[in-house]
């Protein structure tokens, strides 16, 4: 078992990009609760299989297992919510270990850019870039679990 402490924050510009190349990243949810969530997962030739609790403040508890890439095709395929979740994932590193996890969503949430820091608590602190913008740590709008049923694309902006 592991707890998961991350913010969030939209990104401004694209001067990042210099820094990394994009993953592709797949994933969908075979449940979207808030009190929990299970999310399958491909990066690149792997698959993933994930339990989240409930988010109280940043932090929740974790759960993440590798499973055979096929499995992890075959439920985004025919288990998971549509539309599934695609995405571009940079990984730039942010000193003390920590590193910025970047999402450029593609297909029906093109056009939103998050930047995520996994922290080791809640205290601990970090250099914000010049590209980071606004935080939305505890925005539900922004959880890609709610990008499924709320897609970025339908939102008045």
């Amino acid at each position: 078992m592991s707890k998961e402490m991350e913010r969030k924050f939209l990104v401004e510009g694209d001067s990042w990009k210099k820094e990394t190349a994009g993953v592709l990243y797949r994933q969908g949810y075979l449940n979207s609760a808030k009190e929990r969530t299970v999310r399958v997962r491909t990066v690149a030739d792997r698959g993933f299989l994930t339990v989240k609790g409930l988010t109280v403040g940043c932090t929740r508890l974790e759960f993440e297992y590798e499973i055979p890439y096929a499995d992890a095709e075959k439920m985004l395929d025919e288990l998971a919510e549509k539309p599934i979740i695609e995405k571009l994932r940079y990984v730039i590193p942010a000193g003390n270990g920590l590193k910025w996890e970047i999402d450029e969503f593609l297909g029906v949430n093109q056009g939103l850019v998050v930047a995520e820091i996994e922290l080791p608590s809640e205290e601990t602190g970090f250099t914000k870039p010049a590209w980071l913008g606004k935080e939305v740590s505890q925005d539900p709008r922004f959880f890609n679990s709610n990008l499924v049923s709320n897609p970025y694309s339908t939102w008045e902006k």
